[in-house]
């Protein structure tokens, strides 16, 4: 599948472009702008955070973040967002637990002024702004290379992620929508893995308490393959199932040439593991804050943004030596292992955030592109 620009995207899907509530005039000091995390167990949250933190740096005179965590729990983030407004919040930029759990407080805050921004998982309240990655086309491709890979029959374990997610709804939908067309493959486990490598592994590990690797041909499911991999590796086992899809660093490591990258120790060193890595970028909170300084600049954004979306397996797989953005143009996707942790998203790659590289989805510092 060929994946458009965002620009092109959201021309093709009407989106409409809103002005936004011009704040120029009250912001003789940098904007108070509020970050609502949700649940943050897991690697890309951790990442997306600190994309987030190198953005505001970037805009130092213009931003003052403030950062609050409310965990898997819609009606803590509720009261969050509603004591953001009360502290004189001027943008919001929230992952949302819930795609309508917020909706009443999201409304609440534009009735005041207040840019609110979804970042990767959305929301449904119109008066809200989305940057969201498309989890449909996600699922859809990273599920049909999995059931091509399967000869579309065998027992299949569908890795579940965050419950209550827009992201974990709309993927797990349109994955088992594709598994489903193929009646010779059975879907005999549902781990919830939370998107996170030490849940999965747990969850993967009680799901062979039942069963073995012979009787498995296919894994699916965010953070479920390098874990399926060190798990089979672990057990010996030499010919590896093919699973899609996660971002991690680990993943595609695990997808290059075996002994391509000299030095690397099991598991995290190349083994030629059938694979497809897709997965949600996790620069969307740092573009959503740069579009809210734009709104409240007064200038006009559309309301749904769209990340890029890059399949990534072991003929485009290609690696980075040091994530400068001169690599990342030229097609790099993967970091060598001594640079980053198993667990670290690699799909950091956005020439509409020049500000924010390697650096600082690393350690959540700014960069500027040449």
């Amino acid at each position: 599948m060929k994946y458009l620009n965002g620009a092109m995207r959201a021309a093709l899907c009407g989106v409409a472009m809103t002005a936004g509530f011009s704040h120029a005039a009250l912001a003789k000091e940098p904007y108070k702008v509020f970050l609502s995390m949700s649940y943050v167990g897991n690697d890309w949250q951790a990442e997306a955070q600190n994309m987030v933190t190198a953005m505001a740096k970037a805009n130092a005179d213009k931003v003052n973040l403030q950062i609050q965590v409310a965990g898997p729990v819609a009606q803590k983030q509720i009261q969050q967002i509603d004591a953001m407004v009360q502290a004189g919040a001027q943008a919001i930029i929230v992952y949302p637990i819930s795609p309508t759990a917020l909706n009443a407080s999201i409304k609440n805050a534009c009735d005041k002024g207040v840019v609110v921004f979804a970042y990767d998982s959305s929301v449904t309240e119109p008066c809200a702004y989305n940057v969201v990655t498309d989890q449909v086309a996600l699922a859809t491709e990273s599920a049909e290379w999995v059931a091509e890979k399967m000869g579309h029959k065998g027992n299949l374990i569908f890795m579940t992620g965050v419950p209550g997610t827009s992201v974990d709804t709309d993927r797990n939908k349109a994955a088992r929508a594709v598994f489903a067309k193929y009646p010779d493959i059975k879907i005999i486990a549902e781990p919830s893995g939370m998107w996170s490598q030490a849940v999965a592994r747990k969850a993967l590990t009680e799901v062979l308490a039942t069963t073995s690797w012979d009787n498995i041909q296919g894994v699916w499911g965010a953070t479920a393959c390098v874990q399926s991999w060190s798990l089979q590796m672990e057990a010996g086992i030499e010919k590896l199932v093919p699973c899609g899809t996660e971002g991690t660093n680990g993943m595609r490591i695990m997808m290059l040439p075996k002994g391509s990258i000299e030095g690397a120790t099991a598991p995290y060193a190349p083994v030629g593991a059938p694979g497809i890595s897709l997965e949600s970028h996790p620069g969307a909170g740092a573009v959503a804050l740069k579009l809210a300084i734009d709104v409240l600049e007064g200038k006009k954004v559309p309301k749904t943004t769209l990340m890029p979306l890059e399949a990534v397996t072991s003929e485009n797989a290609k690696l980075c030596k040091t994530g400068s953005f001169e690599e990342l143009a030229a097609g790099c996707n993967v970091f060598d292992p001594g640079m980053v942790s198993s667990g670290w998203f690699a799909n950091i790659a956005n020439p509409a955030t020049p500000e924010v590289g390697f650096q600082a989805a690393l350690v959540g510092q700014p960069e500027v592109k040449n």
